[in-house]
């Protein structure tokens, strides 16, 4: 099967499919001609939709949200392939609707024309426009791919621009249906396209959009970052994590080990807020690992059946070097595997079950790098000082975990915590809430926040409108000999 990229554009590229290792699917790269021609036709349907209102543009999108939802069977079996996964695949498919009533909802609040205020300069009355940047460029990462597709396209969307998309080339099969879907809604056809290739056709797409958004890892997101300096257009980037969660003397170790494991192994483990490092208040210690220990062991893979089991398998194949790696270099430096550990093969797939590493330190890649799969490494602490140095010993700064029943002392630990979004009491709840504006601290990302109000504000650019109250100044203004005496 191949998918809708442009005939003629060169390069093919196999696409792997993760329960069974054969490549299966085929995309044609989006050359760099084809790109300017898409956002030139963008360029010139983009006015019309941001003259239109957030209240139009709301209708557009409930009607392409109501369409896709009347019959999700393609969409649903591409994503299942993408990702091995059918709750995933039905979770990402669900989250739609809300991301469209909840942008919209905002846009109308970031479109709210405020009255006209007098400057601090005396005679002078302010108004302020909001212009959206005409056309918005998204790449995505292959991990969740529709979510990450549209969070901020929707946005953008909502916002007034048009959009042109390029998901990871590890993860396409779902942009067919995808784009069906939005071609089925006239209006959306000429305001959002969705493109195959790589990352040279990122790298395309840079040269020709207004506004960047960009998921991945750290060192992709660093060539985008100049790339995008470069070309003097704004870059928002979601980068890598490596969070940290924080066991609290007041804990109950049940409760925390049943938060962990969730967090930790949720989409196996392949998702920038998965926990990746856990510091556990030394007398908890062993009752922790122990509860931990008992819930790992019943985690099963959805292997043979995709409907049942809680880990699916690991998506990309490189990522299995990856994670192996950490693990024999923690192995190497004196750690412990309590369970799990092994990349098991099956039907073609790779797969990892839920793995509780101990006797860690920070000098392991398995502490300092990001892992990107259900790997739990846990330490002791025993002052709260000493845990938030740990928590904080880190290039990254995405988000966090404090867990206790003294809520005081948790919300006391987070605010010392130097990431950008802290789950107290859960684990990855910003994989939930979308209404809380948060940044990603140090390398874990640059930009406003996807979340929160600024999701909207960033795709637009504030245009003053300053009013002269009273006569003009004239040309005697300039007169030198005003500064005389």
């Amino acid at each position: 099967m191949t998918s809708v990229g442009k005939a003629g554009a060169g390069r093919q590229l196999p696409v792997r499919n993760p329960r069974t290792g054969v490549a299966d699917y085929t995309i044609t790269v989006c050359s760099d001609d084809e790109m300017a021609q898409i956002v030139s036709q963008l360029r010139r349907y983009q006015p019309e939709w941001a003259a239109a209102g957030i209240a139009h543009r709301r209708q557009v999108l409930r009607s392409w949200v109501e369409h896709l939802y009347s019959d999700t069977g393609s969409l649903l079996e591409a994503l299942e392939t993408d990702t091995g996964r059918r709750l995933l695949a039905m979770t990402e498919i669900n989250a739609l609707r809300a991301l469209v009533e909840g942008w919209c909802h905002l846009g109308e609040q970031a479109f709210t024309e405020s009255a006209e205020r007098p400057s601090a300069t005396p005679g002078i009355g302010i108004k302020s426009q909001y212009v959206p940047n005409q056309v918005v460029g998204v790449i995505s990462p292959w991990n969740f791919p529709l979510l990450l597709s549209t969070i901020d396209s929707i946005a953008a969307l909502a916002a007034g621009c048009a959009v042109v998309i390029k998901p990871s080339e590890v993860t396409p099969r779902f942009i067919e249906p995808l784009t069906a879907s939005i071609d089925a809604i006239p209006e959306l056809r000429n305001l959002v396209k969705l493109v195959t290739g790589d990352g040279e056709t990122g790298e395309a797409m840079i040269d020709h959009v207004d506004t960047l958004c960009f998921t991945g890892s750290v060192a992709t997101g660093q060539r985008v970052a100049e790339a995008c300096a470069r070309n003097f257009i704004p870059a928002y980037l979601e980068l890598g994590g490596k969070d940290p969660a924080v066991v609290l003397p007041s804990a109950d170790p049940l409760r925390a080990a049943t938060i962990v494991l969730r967090a930790s192994v949720q989409a196996t483990g392949q998702a920038c807020q998965s926990l990746e490092r856990v510091y556990v208040h030394a007398p908890l210690f062993d009752p922790f690992i122990a509860e931990l220990l008992a819930q790992a062991e019943q985690a099963e893979l959805n292997y043979p059946d995709i409907h049942k089991g809680q880990l699916g398998p690991l998506i990309f194949d490189k990522q299995a070097a990856i994670i192996a790696d950490h693990l024999s270099d923690a192995v190497d430096k004196g750690a412990t595997i309590l369970c799990g550990g092994t990349i098991e093969h099956h039907g073609g797939g790779k797969w990892l079950r839920p793995t509780v590493v101990t006797n860690v330190n920070h000098d392991m890649k398995l502490l300092k790098e990001e892992t990107f799969g259900p790997v739990i490494p846990v330490m002791s602490y025993q002052t709260l000082d000493e845990a938030i140095a740990l928590a904080n010993d880190s290039e990254f700064g995405l988000s966090a975990s404090v867990i206790g029943d003294d809520l005081e002392q948790a919300e006391f630990v987070a605010r010392r915590i130097d990431v950008g979004a802290i789950s107290i009491n859960d684990g990855a709840l910003t994989t939930e809430v979308f209404d809380a504006g948060k940044n990603a601290f140090k390398r874990s990302g640059l930009g406003e926040s996807r979340m929160g109000l600024s999701g909207i504000t960033r795709f637009l650019r504030q245009k003053a409108l300053l009013f002269r109250k009273g006569a003009a100044k004239g040309l005697e203004s300039l007169e030198e000999s005003r500064m005389e005496g």
